[in-house]
């Protein structure tokens, strides 16, 4: 029988483990609030963390890649309205404005939403929590609201085998894909794989066909691809006078000609964010804000 005076000794002993396992325990996630914020992040902590302020440029300044825009938007705003829509793979040159495309697709059709209406929610997953996808598409499928999900810069190298993760949730299982969700990636490569990758798995699998097959499917599960070409110098001068309109940065048109296009020379590139990079630093120089 333990005496008073063991008691009193082991008390405190006992009250220091007990501190010690509640601080080591993982503290429960905070309770899912949709309505929290309109746009989301689903991080490896599995779960959604609530984005406040999203970092967007305006539609009207997505420029020169008008049949690419008009085409997401369309599809958007069916899905919204609760009509069929796919899947989309935006692919192609870097800098484009393919990301940009889906978050301005995002805030476009909340503000064309009837009023009343729930608004559409917008989920950012990263490439490397992609095999959490499924989870998330299990969390979100008992929501009243929208949701679009997207990963930005998607692609898959060598002994990666995630892409299995990606291709379940597009194809939903045996549940097939929530009806209120639709997914979106961005990606510079058509395939999602580049091209040595599956020129190895021809030469190394013992039946090449199907060994790359597999692989080259998971983009027949997008329905909508858009590619985003390089861009040429009209279209790049076109991107700079909207942005200097835009922002209301008062420089005569052959200046800005002319300096947009030396900066263009010195990156070894056009594009919407050489384009917006320019501009960053016009406004520099000139003491101004991006307001």
């Amino acid at each position: 029988m333990t005496s008073p005076a063991t008691l009193d000794t082991l008390m405190p002993l006992l009250e220091r483990i007990a501190t010690a396992l509640e601080r080591a325990a993982p503290a429960a996630p905070p309770a899912f609030d949709p309505n929290a914020a309109d746009a989301f992040l689903w991080g490896p902590e599995r779960r959604l963390t609530p984005v406040p302020q999203v970092a967007r440029v305006e539609m009207g300044l997505l420029t020169g890649i008008d049949r690419a825009r008009d085409t997401l938007v369309e599809n958007t705003e069916r899905f919204a309205r609760g009509l069929p829509a796919n899947n989309a793979l935006l692919w192609g040159a870097r800098g484009m404005g393919k990301s940009s495309l889906v978050k301005a697709a995002h805030a476009e059709i909340n503000a064309r939403r009837p009023a009343g209406s729930l608004p559409m929610k917008l989920v950012e997953i990263h490439r490397e929590d992609i095999e959490a996808l499924p989870d998330l598409m299990a969390l979100l499928r008992p929501d009243p609201h929208r949701w679009l999900v997207y990963c930005d810069d998607l692609s898959f190298d060598a002994d990666d085998t995630s892409y299995k993760s990606l291709k379940t949730a597009l194809d939903g299982g045996i549940e097939g894909r929530p009806s209120n969700v639709l997914f979106y990636a961005t990606s510079n490569r058509r395939h999602l794989l580049a091209r040595d990758m599956m020129e190895n798995e021809r030469s190394t699998a013992i039946n090449p066909g199907e060994a790359v097959e597999e692989k080259v499917s998971l983009s027949d599960r997008f329905g909508l691809w858009l590619g985003f070409h390089k861009c040429s110098q009209d279209e790049y001068l076109a991107m700079i006078r909207a942005y200097a309109d835009r922002y209301r940065l008062d420089v005569p048109q052959e200046q800005l000609r002319a300096e947009s296009l030396e900066w263009a020379t010195t990156r070894g590139s056009r594009s919407g964010r050489t384009a917006f990079q320019f501009i960053q630093d016009l406004a520099g120089r000139l003491g101004k804000t991006l307001d």
